[in-house]
């Protein structure tokens, strides 16, 4: 890290200004929105300036830089647009022990200005170290879309209660009761405008007894294909307010470094012949997180309602009294049919799409093969793996072309995925050959011919 990230209090602090252009104009709106107080050298001056040194709002001085002006100021802005003048303020200021910064110099500077997102009093700088300035402000533009447009009345009303807060709760609950404000109904409250209501609640939880035991919360998450980029923003905010998530063995660990640092994490996975733990046990222990007042996130690869036995949860939690929500996630078939260029239906080739699992405990998946054997559908299939031979003969004998496209893909849609193209009848050999560990979706029909190969196509091997 090459700058060190601060914030100055400028309020009412000298500061100097050299350059009187439209650059200028901008840093003196910067400048002013702080509360400096500005003084600034340049023969001449853009309307604005002028308008602004009429009314007393800033000291223009229409005569030349000179070192002695570095007397007494915090901070200086070299934006003359005249590169020996600039590196000349730049100089002076370096040489007196007064922080710098020269518009597209950042060599000459010794800080540079980020792009800044204004919620005040939360305010976001955003910085490539002048690598990169179009990018920061894209960075910006992204955050900006994201927050509140309120967030700072929220900033505000916590800063009145700060003082309450402190006087009834220790300093280890503290944390978990302003979470729970901001995550909450008062915060939301704040959000929409309506701040009478969230004052009114806000008193009553400030007097709630410390020792009563807030509700916890339950959100069964899907983390998509692994992927982090394919987070949706809910899932992404979720887990990263958790205090506690439970995980499955397909969840990448590069979204679970989305999460808190002190998030407890509970691997409770499942590999063909390997369960960390059983379904009950899973259930029991997302309702006991949940009873001691933890915000729990049960993250899933994919979507948790398809083939993640996201249903088995909810219902168990519902039955013991426990609400939850479900935030579906980007299934595997879908992502990984984009990760590889499969259209999943076609017109004039694929008119469905069908999701199944090629997953077994006796090693004989129970599937229509009749009805799955249409060549006008796609056919996706979940943890196929290691009953691929399996689904292909059963498929070709029940009407499916031997030659009919087979597409696997493994890893999809992370930095490592693989995409094997086939015939239907050379799937298990190819399985096989290429060793395909998987994580991997096996998608079968015409559209799988489209399919972006990073392999070439395997022909019927014999037997």
């Amino acid at each position: 890290m090459r700058y060190y990230p601060i914030f100055l209090d400028l309020v009412g602090k000298p500061t100097l200004l050299v350059g009187g252009g439209e650059t200028a104009a901008r840093k003196l709106r910067l400048l002013r929105k702080a509360g400096a107080r500005v003084t600034l050298l340049a023969a001449e001056a853009v309307p604005e300036i002028a308008a602004l040194a009429e009314a007393g709002e800033i000291d223009w001085q229409a005569r030349p830089f000179r070192p002695a002006d570095l007397e007494g100021v915090v901070a200086v802005h070299a934006a003359s647009g005249e590169a020996a003048l600039d590196r000349r303020v730049a100089e002076a200021a370096q040489a007196a022990g007064v922080p710098v910064n020269v518009v597209d110099d950042p060599a000459a500077s010794s800080f540079v200005m980020p792009a800044i997102v204004d919620r005040d009093p939360i305010v976001i700088g955003i910085s490539s170290g002048g690598a990169a300035p179009v990018l920061a402000r894209r960075l910006r533009e992204r955050i900006e879309a994201l927050l509140p447009s309120r967030l700072g009345r929220l900033a505000a009303f916590a800063e009145r209660f700060r003082g309450a807060v402190a006087a009834t709760r220790a300093p280890a609950d503290r944390r978990g009761f302003w979470e729970r404000v901001f995550d909450g109904p008062i915060g939301r409250a704040v959000l929409a405008g309506d701040e009478r209501t969230a004052r009114e609640a806000m008193i009553s939880a400030i007097n709630r007894p410390a020792t009563a035991r807030e509700a916890g919360s339950v959100h069964i998450v899907g983390a998509g294909p692994g992927d982090p980029d394919l987070l949706t923003l809910k899932a992404l905010r979720l887990i990263q307010d958790a205090d506690v998530i439970l995980y499955d063995a397909l969840v990448d660990e590069a979204i679970l470094e989305r999460a808190r640092r002190d998030a407890e994490r509970i691997y409770v996975g499942k590999t063909k012949g390997n369960h960390s733990l059983p379904q009950e046990r899973i259930n029991a222990l997302i309702a006991e997180q949940a009873r001691a007042g933890r915000r729990v996130v049960r993250l899933k690869g994919g979507d948790p309602f398809v083939f993640g036995r996201g249903g088995e949860e909810l219902l168990s939690l519902r039955a013991q009294g426990i609400e939850a929500e479900v935030v579906p996630g980007v299934t595997a078939a879908a992502a990984c049919a984009a990760a590889a260029g499969v259209p999943l239906t076609h017109r004039g080739v694929a008119r469905a799409v069908t999701f199944a699992t090629g997953h077994a405990e006796d090693g004989e998946p129970d599937l229509d093969w009749a009805a799955l054997a249409d060549g006008r559908q796609t056919l996706a299939v979940y943890m196929g793996l290691s009953t691929a031979g399996t689904v292909a003969r059963r498929l070709i004998a029940a009407g499916a072309e031997p030659w009919r496209p087979v597409a696997l893909i493994e890893k999809g849609s992370r930095p490592d995925q693989r995409v094997v193209t086939a015939r239907l009848d050379s799937l298990e050999a190819v399985v096989r050959a290429e060793r395909i560990e998987g994580p991997a979706m096996i998608i079968i029909g015409e559209v799988a011919g489209l399919a972006t190969e990073q392999a070439a196509p395997r022909q019927a091997v014999a037997s």
